[in-house]
């Protein structure tokens, strides 16, 4: 299966005009497509399927724990197929099923360690300030985000464990948040922000055959070896914004294949 991957896109702000990647068989949105939402609409009469996983800004200044059935709505409108700890398994147009993994997997700040934990978060404070989302009534705070990506750690691991029994042949698994400090952003390095963009999941990502994520301003293409089968191969795909010059050298036709 062949597939076009955008994510970063903010179209709240920025001017950008997706298109289709030719030869691609699926949309990927890895999340923070417009924190309006208006922009999904974009993607309605696309060519080909398109599964949406949600960034943390497409729950900017909205309450966390009611936000995603209003959200589904505006996906479900413009004919995109939504996934939050959700799976789904496709047919590829070569006859091969292809589960796709899906969940924004919030970040749990312990991509140093425990023993850095606290420094993170301090640091996520900026972040979930710009964000203004809310749960009950108050901020969403670093403490909200480190439940959230526990939770969606938990239900990640639970689902990759599952065999596939004949069901599908690949697994593909799509996060918003990087799954491991090798998609950190060269120019920042590691640095206690980089733990609100990165998760140490290392030990999953062996199985799955391709994690596409967004969330960090830059690309990525790397592969991750496992013992026994074809190495695992990480992409980013974010195209970030103009004005710092993160767009440069983003080409939105790229087609990855599984």
């Amino acid at each position: 299966m062949k597939l076009q991957l955008l994510s970063d896109l903010h179209l709240e702000t920025e001017t950008f005009d997706p298109e289709p990647a030719p030869g691609a068989e699926l949309l990927v949105l890895a999340g923070d497509i417009d924190a309006t939402w208006q922009a999904l609409q974009r993607f309605a009469g696309w060519p080909v399927p398109v599964l949406f996983v949600p960034g943390n800004h497409e729950f900017d200044g909205r309450d966390v724990d009611t936000v995603l059935p209003g959200l589904r709505q505006a996906c479900e409108r413009a004919g995109i197929r939504m996934l939050q700890r959700e799976s789904l398994v496709l047919t590829a147009p070569d006859g091969g099923c292809v589960r796709f993994v899906a969940t924004v997997r919030w970040s749990d700040f312990d991509v140093f360690g425990a023993a850095q934990r606290e420094r993170a978060q301090r640091a996520a404070a900026y972040f979930m300030q710009v964000m203004a989302a809310r749960r009950g009534g108050r901020l969403f705070d670093a403490e909200d985000v480190r439940n959230e990506g526990l939770a969606c750690r938990q239900w990640l691991e639970q689902e990759l464990a599952l065999p596939p029994r004949g069901r599908w042949d690949k697994t593909v698994v799509i996060t918003h948040f990087g799954p491991s400090l090798r998609s950190a952003d060269p120019r920042y390095g590691r640095q206690p922000g980089t733990a609100s963009f990165c998760n140490a999941d290392d030990d999953l990502i062996a199985r799955a055959d391709l994690w596409l994520h967004g969330h960090l301003h830059c690309r990525h293409d790397y592969l991750v070896e496992r013992p026994g089968k074809k190495p695992t191969r990480v992409v980013c795909q974010s195209r970030g914004l103009q004005d710092k010059g993160e767009t440069e050298g983003f080409d939105a036709m790229r087609v990855f294949e599984v």
